[in-house]
């Protein structure tokens, strides 16, 4: 950092500089905090270590809720209509008729959202009690997390959790160590070393000496980031540099240390891992958002209405009704036909409201909750081995579920297991870890296939699986070659050893691949026990053996290896190395072609395979050269310029001539059933993007072997620019070499159209490329200049991977797809460092895994494997959204029907707001008579099977296109909603207007209309909500049928003479029914009106079907011609044709080696610290293939597939490529 930036005190993320963030008064220059003192560090007013994700308290719940239920448009038009029922002068109808279910509508959402925030109180609260030990008054005092402050010093022990952001103060360790795990900030589990000043490490644990330390600490505001701190320490009257080394993070855990004291530099709200979380925000679903926009429409569709019926009895009282003054006189306010026609307005907006009636959001409201639950239910995203059973967290999202288009995934822990298995090596030419029968075949691996018993080892790991007796043999009959390969693995890496138990070893290793490789050795022999800063100790095949260290070469991302040189017990030198392959076979001794290339095929396959591969070599060293390179490095190493330039070039000169041991192949082990739900959310159209905070080359590993990154695609580009002009340059190659072929056709394009052109380049690009751009570049890629340029290229590559990213990144770059793209998002993450992007997607998922609770706490749906998101999505989220478009469209068309009724009657009535029905008709139709049935509908409705569902995962794409429910659709329902309103009013009036009845009187009195209409009307409705249905239930004839009877038998009760004579003012239709419906010719025009009613949707409907079938179609029609065998499922391991090399994942920074050699993390000398797809030729008809071979419980274990080629055991290990 410059001097100027010093000086200025102004930090931008992800260059040299940060930004600091807003406190919670004023903007924070800078930050000075000083130890013990907490009169001096109050008067900055400073957050307390008390953190809120809830939305709500007692005080402030009402009318936050209220004003978020407001926000949707049909609970302020409603409450306006309250408003106007409330005056007498223009209301037809009770007041209670809308306040009470606007009321329990109110009710049910506050009282829902309400129990969410209040798992969000729980869940603050058990985190805002955890126990500290706090120093005060001079002694360590048990205090609550909330009650910490900035400034106090506190004592962790091995294994808790770190309560704030941290200055490392002393540790238990040597030389101020200590070893945290990172995964609830960034996913990785690997350790990390952090280290105390000396001056401060002095302080140990004397309580005394620490409660007298007074320094103070000046450092950057709060901020987001988590890979830099900068600050400094003043203490008796010195001045000391502090980094990110130095500091412990919130969120962290401390690990392999027995305990360390730190002081409060940021607490609560302001630690780095709560800056990087976003707040909780109100998610609405796309048909909300549709529904707003459609009230509105129908607001102003009532309005013209109610206009040109105002009109209409304008006109009427100054023509004809004057006529009539003498026996139907104005009212005394009323003495004008223009003010009759203004009150004419209001009364028809009341009247005509129920084209949206309330009951339709309670009625959704209970369908989210129905769904919900059937989420919850569903035993196939049950997971047995963690008692996991999946969780709907919301119940306002599930429609959306068939909707999403981009999936955004974590890695660590949601697509693998982050479990690394040493699962095949090649050692000298020869591949062990493939079993074969006696036919030759090669057997696939299950839980139930038999184990080496490693039993004669007492140290090995009883977890620890390997199937090939070979290499057992191979180690106890004394071969030289894999004798000398496990000694390579017990000798080079960092790993520390730990005793926790007697006699039971454990390894802590800074990567999960090194501890991998050294527990591999372990079992077959070679027990790395014990080092020291000079030396490390191996029990070798039972007999303890001691090399000298001489020298670690240590890791780092450009070298891609790591060596050390030991001197045996005899004094011979020995350089062990290994690495990628690509960097080690560069450094082989000639004479090792024939050898290499024999292991270059093996490496092919086992890359093929999806596995982690690492070269082994080996060299033997002359002393007298040694000796002159040691005094050459220790030179190199003293120097101030130009030093790790001087080192890395003595690591190349003696890292030469290595002769070759092998190979090994580590499994980073995917999630089970993660490739064929990857290959079924792409066949879906799905767009998966992977953000993890890993590094580059284990993204990558993982993309291949979840076939997401392939060698057959077209390209894959890498974005790795150290500054914004070299992205921009990068996106902008990566963009022009995918549009090229198509750049030229759309020149003439001006500005307006360029997201209009990058829309048609993504429909017509047909070959597969792939982006992989990492953290900082995709720093200078989300600013404003750059961001649309990275959102085009993005979404016109088929795979999309950042690597190294923070999670504010992570939220940004969904935030960046949510808005410009329009598109529904998904995001999906198990860790802490997840909460951001789950919270800005519309949808998030939480996976309950290694990382803790806050994923899940954080996310709207949970379960615990990633492979449910299959049925998450292509089952339960495709039905709730075919149900919810197929309950609206009916809703809308039932509620049209019944209602423009009384527009066409308005004319026959001289336009005096008097309704066609009984008021208790009206009262009851969406509330009794209707409500049920399209219940059931929404609840229950399948359009195909469940095993179809994930058979097709095309049937997906009509929710991405919004093709069941949008404007289009709403106005057809809409219009066939009012025609059929014509045939319910004009049938009848055209038939029994004038027909006499058998004693001589007119059988169209208003009563009778306004039953024969209502009967028709029930009918109508009740025959298309059959006709709708798909998929019947015992509770669909239930509510149907039942909801039929009903009406017949409530049509009598306010009918009767009882009713009458009791209320006569609401029971006026006094023995209508009965004179009604006991007459032929009656029954005749219901008939008819029904018919009228129903068979033009009929026809259209099989015209439709025949000529122009959908796919949904086909498919229920498949299903119903032929009953379908449910097919086996058939587990295939996911491989890949690939001469690609899957890079060993070292550790994201250079390893532990300089600690090791220096001594500053050793007790002693003696003791140890405490504490793909097979190859074919079609990619897509692999995926039909195996998504065809998936049953619907995916989460249940499968049987492997025993097939396999008779051939020669090792020639068909290589020709299965």
């Amino acid at each position: 950092m410059t001097s100027t930036e010093k000086g200025s005190g102004r930090f931008w993320p992800f260059r040299s500089k940060w930004t600091p963030c807003r406190s919670f008064h004023d903007q924070e220059e800078e930050r000075r905090v000083r130890a013990n003192d907490r009169e001096y560090n109050g008067k900055y007013k400073y957050a307390d270590n008390h953190i809120k994700t809830s939305k709500y308290n007692i005080f402030t719940f009402l009318p936050i809720n209220l004003y978020e239920q407001f926000q949707r448009v049909a609970n302020t038009y409603f409450l306006c209509l309250l408003i106007l029922q409330l005056i007498p002068q223009i209301s037809s109808l009770s007041w209670f008729t809308t306040i009470v279910p606007l009321a329990l509508v109110l009710t049910v959402t506050a009282v829902k959202d309400a129990m969410d925030d209040y798992f969000r109180h729980k869940s603050d609260r058990q985190v805002n009690t955890r126990q500290s030990q706090v120093l005060i008054s001079g002694k360590l005092q048990k205090e609550k997390w909330m009650n910490v402050h900035v400034g106090d010093i506190i004592k962790l022990e091995n294994n808790q959790f770190v309560a704030a952001d941290l200055l490392l103060l002393s540790t238990s360790e040597p030389s101020g160590l200590c070893y945290i795990e990172t995964a609830e900030l960034d996913g990785e589990t690997n350790l990390k070393v952090r280290q105390a000043l000396p001056v401060t490490s002095d302080l140990g644990a004397d309580i005394t000496h620490l409660a007298e330390f007074d320094g103070e600490v000046l450092c950057e505001p709060p901020n987001n980031r988590l890979d830099r701190f900068i600050g400094t320490l003043m203490w008796k009257e010195r001045s000391y540099s502090l980094d990110n080394q130095k500091m412990l993070l919130r969120g962290c855990i401390l690990r392999n240390t027995d305990w360390c004291f730190g002081m409060v530099i940021f607490a609560g709200l302001q630690t780095k891992l709560l800056q990087n979380c976003e707040k909780t925000k109100f998610k609405r679903t796309s048909i909300d958002k549709l529904m707003n926009t459609l009230v509105l429409w129908i607001f102003g569709l009532l309005l013209c209405l109610g206009i040109v019926l105002a009109i209409g009895n304008s006109i009427w009282e100054s023509s004809v009704g004057k006529h009539f003054q003498i026996y139907l006189q104005w009212e005394a306010n009323n003495n004008s036909a223009v003010f009759s026609g203004f009150l004419t307005f209001w009364s028809y907006i009341i009247i005509l409201n129920t084209v949206v009636p309330i009951s339709l959001y309670v009625s959704m409201e209970f369908i989210r909750l129905g769904h919900s639950y059937f989420i919850s239910w569903d035993r196939g995203m049950y997971h047995s081995g963690q008692d996991v059973p999946a969780e709907a967290r919301t119940t306002t999202l599930t429609e959306q579920l068939g909707q999403v288009e981009y999936v955004f995934s974590d890695k660590t822990g949601t697509l693998t297991q982050n479990i690394m298995t040493f699962n095949k090596c090649s050692i000298n030419g020869k591949i062990y870890g493939e079993v074969f029968d006696e036919y030759g075949h090669k057997i696939e691996f299950t839980e139930a296939t038999p184990c080496v018993d490693f039993s004669h080892n007492p140290l090995a790991d009883v977890k620890f699986r390997f199937h090939d007796t070979a290499l057992v043999e191979a180690v106890h009959d004394g071969n030289v070659s894999v004798q000398e390969f496990f000694r390579l693995l017990a000798l080079c890496h960092t790993v520390m050893p730990e005793e926790k138990i007697k006699g039971q070893l454990v390894y802590q290793a800074q990567s999960p691949d090194e501890g991998a490789l050294v527990t591999a050795a372990r079992n077959f022999g070679f027990v790395f026990c014990d080092r020291t800063p000079e030396t490390i100790t191996v029990v070798e095949m039972g007999k303890p053996v001691t090399y000298q260290l001489l020298a670690i070469l240590d890791f780092n991302n450009v070298r891609k290896r790591m060596s050390v040189i030991v001197r045996t017990s005899d004094g011979q030198i020995k350089l062990y190395c290994k690495g990628a392959d690509t960097i080690l076979f560069e450094r082989l001794s000639t004479s090792n072609e024939d050898l290499s290339c024999v292991t270059s095929e093996h490496l092919n396959m086992f890359a093929g395979e999806g596995l982690r591969t690492l070269v082994l070599a080996y060299k033997n060293l002359d002393r007298a050269f040694f000796e002159e390179w040691a005094k050459k490095l220790h030179i190199a190493s003293t120097v101030l310029d130009d030093r790790e330039e001087s080192v890395d070039a003595l690591y190349e000169e003696i890292e030469r001539d290595l002769i070759l041991l092998g190979a090994t192949a580590i499994e980073d082990k995917l999630q089970e059933g993660v490739g064929e739900t990857l290959l079924a959310l792409s066949l879906a159209n799905i767009k998966i993007w992977i953000l993890t905070g890993d590094k580059l080359e284990t993204a990558m590993n993982v993309a291949y072997s979840c076939n997401m990154l392939r060698d057959d695609m077209s390209e894959i580009f890498i974005i790795t620019g150290p500054t914004a002009v070299d992205v921009q340059m990068q996106l902008r190659r990566a963009k022009d070499h995918i549009t090229g072929p198509l750049n030229h056709r759309c020149k003439h394009l001006d500005q307006a159209d360029v997201h209009t052109q990058d829309s048609v380049f993504e429909e017509t690009v047909n070959a597969e490329y792939a982006l992989i751009i990492s953290g900082h570049c995709l720093a200078y890629a989300l600013e404003a200049e750059l961001q649309h340029l990275l959102l085009d290229t993005a979404c016109l590559c088929m795979t999309v991977i950042c690597c190294r990213v923070t999670p504010l990144q992570k939220a940004q770059v969904v935030e960046l797809v949510k808005k410009h793209k329009q598109a529904v998002t998904l995001a999906i993450g198990d860790g802490a460092n997840d909460v951001s992007m789950i919270k800005t997607a519309d949808i998030g998922v939480g996976i309950g895994g290694e990382e803790g609770m806050q994923a899940v706490l954080a996310s709207d749906f949970t379960f615990a494997q990633f492979c449910f998101l299959q049925r998450l999505l292509l089952l339960h989220g495709r039905w709730s959204y075919h149900r919810m478009c197929k309950f609206l469209r009916y809703f809308f068309y039932k509620n049209f029907a019944f209602t423009l009724v009384h527009f066409w009657f308005a004319f026959f009535c001289g336009f005096s707001a008097q309704t066609v029905y009984d008021q208790w008709f009206i009262t009851l139709f969406n509330v009794v008579y209707t409500s049920l049935p399209v219940l059931a509908l929404g609840l229950f409705d399948q359009d195909v099977s469940e095993q179809n569902s994930l058979r097709h995962p095309k049937l997906y794409e009509p929710g991405q296109q919004r093709l069941l429910f949008n404007k289009r659709q709403f106005l057809l329902c809409s219009l066939n909603g009012t025609i059929t309103s014509l045939a319910l009013f004009f049938v009848p009036y055209c038939t029994l207007g004038y027909s006499p009845r058998d004693d001589g009187t007119t059988a169209s009195d208003h009563q009778s209309f306004a039953v024969i209409i209502a009967t028709s009307l029930i009918i109508v409705v009740s025959i298309q909500i059959g006709l709708d249905t798909n998929y019947w239930t015992p509770i669909n004839h239930l509510y149907i049928w039942g909801s039929l009877a009903m009406y017949f038998f409530i049509l009598f009760i306010p009918y009767s003479n009882s009713a009458f004579q009791e209320l006569p003012k609401y029971f006026s239709f006094f023995g209508t029914a009965h004179s009604c419906l006991t007459r032929s010719n009656v029954w005749l025009v219901i008939l008819l009106t029904t018919v009228i009613c129903i068979i033009p949707g009929v026809a259209f409907r099989f015209v439709q079907r025949e000529l122009y079938p959908t796919l949904t179609e086909k498919v229920r029609h498949l299903q119903v011609s032929r009953k379908q065998c449910p097919l086996k499922q058939i587990r295939r391991r996911v491989r890949r044709n690939s001469s690609r090399r899957s890079a060993y994942a070292f550790s994201h920074q250079e390893g532990f080696g300089e600690l090791i050699t220096s001594g500053r993390n050793m007790r002693g000398l003696l003791a140890p610290p405490p504490g793909r797809l097979q190859n074919s030729t079609s990619w897509v008809e692999n995926m039909l293939r195996r998504i065809s071979e998936q049953s619907m419980r995916i989460g249940s274990p499968s049987p492997k597939s025993t097939a396999s080629h008779k051939t020669d055991k090792r020639q068909d290990s290589k020709e299965s490529m």
